[in-house]
């Protein structure tokens, strides 16, 4: 352990940089991009299957959907193998052996994985948008160059950018989380499937919360209070309320979503380096 070293920037900066080199060349961010791209892409032959909603509106929220599911298993396939699971100790302590701090270690593999989820969400993104466009009536369009990404059919451009952005802290948030599971974990299958229930909850938390909060004892309500602190909503980042046209893009409310992430993301950075710092490797 180095840990008396004065901590490096410039340490940090070649190990995220290592990192998202690394992880792009890993199948896992190669097979989530093309299903993600594949399956935005299919839904333009499933316009008959909007069940009511206008076209842009379906492809918008199949594209979201595309982005969060895909998202989120790059985030914690890539997050997971950094820390030392199954095979990897030997790699760790080859990289430690050097003069480095395990707080370096950690925050370069976070600022690594972080990279290549942003650099997925934006890929996503930017496709989704071009989908958009591409399927706007001609009326549409020339309504657009008065009013500039205000909507189509019923979807703002704007707002796909925005839903795109917060679901990329969302996924900081995600992989700050994952590398804390990961620093304790022996296996890499346990801090998968703990990874993986800890995603579940985080989008569920707002029902349990409200559940035991609605209880008539003091232990529900404590229960309550405790499952909302601990465990981040992810229902906040969601993009559904983003695409909208009539509700609109409210930057203020989207910057306070993302300061909501990034303090979360903040706090488990620290408790991963924390038990990092005490593992024996």
């Amino acid at each position: 352990m180095n840990d008396s070293l004065p901590f490096s920037l410039g340490r940090v900066g070649v190990l995220a940089g290592n990192a998202f080199r690394e992880a792009v060349r890993h199948h896992v961010f190669r097979f989530m991009t093309l299903f993600a791209v594949a399956l935005i892409l299919g839904c333009l032959g499933l316009g008959e299957l909007n069940f009511g909603e206008s076209e842009a509106k379906f492809i918008a929220d199949f594209g979201q959907g595309a982005l969060v599911l895909f998202g989120s298993i790059l985030t914690i396939g890539t997050a997971v193998q950094w820390l030392g699971g199954d095979g990897e100790p030997r790699a760790v302590l080859t990289v430690l052996a050097k003069p480095l701090r395990r707080s370096e270690y950690v925050c370069g593999r976070f600022l690594g994985t972080w990279m290549v989820v942003l650099v997925f969400c934006a890929l996503v993104t930017a496709l989704l948008v071009g989908v958009l466009w591409t399927r706007t009536p001609a009326a549409s369009v020339e309504a657009m160059h008065e009013a500039p990404l205000v909507g189509l059919g019923g979807v703002s451009l704007a707002g796909v950018a925005v839903a795109g952005a917060l679901q990329a802290v969302k996924f900081g948030l995600l992989t700050a989380m994952v590398l804390l599971i990961a620093s304790f974990a022996q296996t890499n299958l346990f801090a998968l499937s703990v990874s993986a229930l800890v995603l579940v909850i985080c989008h569920l938390q707002y029902l349990a919360r409200d559940s035991w909060q609605a209880g008539q004892g003091w232990i529900e309500r404590l229960g309550g209070s405790l499952v909302g602190l601990v465990f981040p909503n992810f229902q906040l980042f969601g993009g559904g309320e983003w695409l909208e046209v009539g509700v609109g893009v409210s930057l203020v409310a989207a910057g306070r979503v993302a300061a909501y992430g990034l303090a979360y993301t903040a706090v488990f950075l620290v408790l991963a380096v924390w038990s990092f710092r005490r593992r024996e490797i």
